[in-house]
């Protein structure tokens, strides 16, 4: 059914019986108000908090159910540095990530202000500038900075480096933070949150279930694997850095985010194995001695947290919307290192389909 239909329907305005529900699919808005359709979502990491309040938003009773006990806990995301950093993204990652990661920032800045919109600075040392020329070639919406320029946007940057590439459309924002502000708002639009609940595939009580368990759902979702990324938090009061900086290097590029009162977010490995052990001393050495090559400062910065989480991929490194039971079923995975860029995107496509049944978003297979 069209939105505008839906929408007079429930204002009372033209009687159901007006509207011919033969153009549903099966398991969309049909003979019920959409107060009355039941959702449930499960899993809620980056992906499950949005598709959940994007739909209560729409009106839809839904439920998170999330078999950690404490929020997060069991989520990949809560490893992510959480950058909305679409240009940048695009030196590995297909066209339509940028794209469509375009409207990442205005739809998270809505739910959580405290997204930092203060763009990203890419980096490299003296004998590394091919790097810095191949990134520029692969990405755009740049500006080219030299010393001096470099200098005036992060003044603790002074004289270690002689260009970078500045990209002022982008943002960050502290990942546990953002999910909480998150899962306030969809509690406060009316979701039911069920921490430490288990659900099995199959095992329905809704009329739609959204399926956003990452890896946990392969055996549900062809072409699934599983690519480990390691990052460590520091603290540092000799340091300041207004925006992310990405550092290039050929074999072992990294990124430090500041997250506030002296916190910075150092990654990332990108490891094509699926365990989830701790970190390995080979890829802290590398992160630190990466950070340390940025500021000499990170040298005596305490490490706060270190870990590692394995994200959910398909091949091409893009995620999906699939489509089962005729809409009853929706899974929405492999988000790669794309989760906090598009998980408000997903859940749009997501509510889009269940209004109206189109098929016609991208990220929907």
């Amino acid at each position: 059914m069209g939105t505008w239909k839906a929408a007079r329907i429930l204002a009372g305005r033209v009687p159901r019986s007006a509207i011919d529900d033969r153009e549903h699919p099966p398991g969309l808005l049909g003979t019920e108000n959409v107060t009355e359709r039941k959702i449930t979502v499960v899993g809620a990491g980056v992906l499950g908090l949005w598709q959940a309040l994007t739909l209560a938003r729409q009106g839809y009773a839904v439920t998170l159910v999330e078999r950690s006990e404490k929020a997060f806990a069991g989520a990949a995301s809560r490893w992510a540095a959480a950058m909305l950093a679409p240009d940048c993204e695009a030196e590995s990652a297909p066209e339509i990530v940028r794209d469509l990661g375009q409207q990442s920032y205005a739809l998270w800045r809505a739910v959580y202000p405290g997204v930092v919109r203060n763009g990203t600075l890419v980096t490299a040392g003296a004998r590394d500038l091919s790097e810095l020329g191949r990134f520029a070639r692969a990405t755009r919406n740049h500006h080219h900075l030299d010393e001096d320029a470099i200098a005036a946007l992060e003044p603790d940057l002074a004289g270690r480096f002689s260009s970078a590439l500045f990209y002022p459309h982008e943002a960050h924002l502290d990942c546990i933070a953002g999910m909480s502000g998150v899962l306030a708002a969809a509690r406060e639009a009316g979701v039911t949150v069920a921490l430490g609940a288990e659900w099995q595939d199959g095992a329905r009580k809704s009329d739609i279930v959204v399926d956003c368990r990452g890896l946990a759902a392969r055996g549900a979702v062809k072409g699934l694997r599983g690519v480990r990324g390691e990052r460590l938090l520091v603290g540092s009061l000799e340091v300041t850095l207004s925006r992310p900086v990405r550092l290039l290097h050929p074999r072992q590029p990294i990124y430090v985010v500041p997250q506030g009162d002296g916190r910075f977010v150092i990654g990332a490995t990108v490891i094509e194995r699926e365990d989830e052990d701790a970190m390995t001393v080979r890829s802290a050495l590398e992160l630190l001695g990466s950070a340390y090559a940025l500021h000499p400062a990170f040298g005596e910065a305490a490490i706060l947290d270190m870990g590692a989480g394995v994200r959910p991929a398909f091949a091409d490194n893009v995620p999906r919307v699939l489509i089962e039971d005729g809409g009853n079923m929706i899974r929405v995975n492999g988000a790669y290192r794309h989760g906090f860029l598009l998980a408000p995107i997903l859940a749009q496509a997501v509510a889009k389909f269940i209004a109206d049944g189109r098929r016609d978003h991208p990220l929907i297979a």
